[in-house]
């Protein structure tokens, strides 16, 4: 299992909306509101790094009021 962790810059007032929109996408694992840099934290998980790239690029980075993104790919053995 691959796993990363997607920082998410969205438009004021939209949290809400970009939050249900993401856990309705498949594997997104858990998704929270947060203060500081970023507006949204989610977990995501797939079986490959190549199904890993794209729920990234094609599902979540083309939501509507989504203005920036930050991945962090998770290091297998460091926990």
């Amino acid at each position: 299992m691959v796993t990363a962790y997607v920082l998410i810059n969205c438009n004021m007032g939209s949290e809400e909306s970009v939050i249900q929109e993401l856990k309705s996408i498949i594997g997104v694992r858990d998704v929270q509101g947060v203060f500081g840099a970023y507006d949204i934290i989610t977990k995501v998980e797939s079986k490959t790094v190549e199904e890993l790239r794209d729920i990234i690029t094609w599902k979540i980075r083309k939501l509507d009021n989504i203005r920036s993104t930050l991945t962090m790919m998770e290091v297998k053995g460091q926990s």
